[in-house]
């Protein structure tokens, strides 16, 4: 995974908090609550991003 630093404008940091806070909001206020998911969410997502780009299983090489 590469690291990359993201610069947000004005309108798109607000665009941000507000999914931020809806997101908090439907985990009951806990912010903690609502990062564990998110990272499992995000976690679950990479994986199939990995697999879309992984070769089929009968071109793989090695």
């Amino acid at each position: 995974m590469a690291d990359r630093i993201i610069t947000l404008d004005s309108r798109q940091e607000a665009a941000l908090q507000a999914v931020a806070d809806k997101f908090v909001a439907l985990h009951k206020g806990d912010p903690m609550k609502a990062l564990k998911e998110m990272i499992v969410l995000n976690g679950r997502l990479q994986e199939q991003l990995d697999a879309l780009k992984a070769p089929p299983l009968g071109k793989r090489c090695g």
